[in-house]
């Protein structure tokens, strides 16, 4: 399984950061801790958001997710991640879909496929805010400068932020600078002010 994959969490004691990587190591060293006086906080990686420990059945963690991709095959469709959902469309919207060369599923992948590689830049840099103000909504609603943080990494100032948070824990500061890694889009792609 490659790595990149495996789903990963960072805890938090208080604003000290005591444990990251995967779910399956993060309980582990949770596991040793003196949990009891409270202030654990546990962050995914990929969404910012925070979640509960000890992890409920089902959480995420490499064995779990290499077993379920190695799974045996069903009987049905082949194996191609396809999943069936309900769209709502106006019937203009079907007749045009009806008239695309093999038919409106293959229409609505091919222009889902298109908006992903046309607004990745914009998904990521989106994608990567939410996940900053989760965590810092989290841990840090109530530290000096979070309103000048919330503000700065939404208004794409890269260094408001970095004065906003400068105060903040170093545990903090460095975790959230790592989940806002690509939340700041490049001097050239940003609007020119007037």
């Amino acid at each position: 399984m490659n790595e990149s994959t495996i789903p990963s969490c960072t805890a938090f004691l208080g604003a000290r950061r005591v444990a990251f990587g995967p779910y399956d190591a993060v309980a582990q060293a949770l596991a040793v801790l003196d949990l009891s006086a409270g202030g654990l906080l546990v962050f995914d990686d990929t969404t910012g958001a925070q979640v509960d420990h000890p992890w409920p059945p089902g959480y995420p963690s490499a064995p779990a997710a290499a077993a379920k991709a190695a799974a045996a095959p069903q009987v049905g469709r082949p194996r191609m991640g396809v999943v069936a959902r309900e769209v709502t469309l106006l019937p203009r919207h079907w007749e045009w879909l009806a008239q695309q060369p093999g038919g409106a599923s293959a229409a609505l992948r091919r222009l889902v496929e298109e908006a992903r590689r046309s607004h990745a830049d914009r998904d990521g840099w989106r994608q990567a805010k939410e996940r900053a103000y989760r965590f810092m909504s989290a841990i840090a609603g109530g530290f000096a400068g979070f309103e000048e943080a919330s503000r700065a990494l939404f208004g794409q100032d890269a260094e408001a932020f970095a004065r906003s948070i400068a105060e903040w824990p170093p545990d903090v500061q460095s975790h959230l600078a790592w989940l806002a890694r690509d939340a700041f889009a490049p001097e050239a792609a940003s609007p020119p002010s007037t």
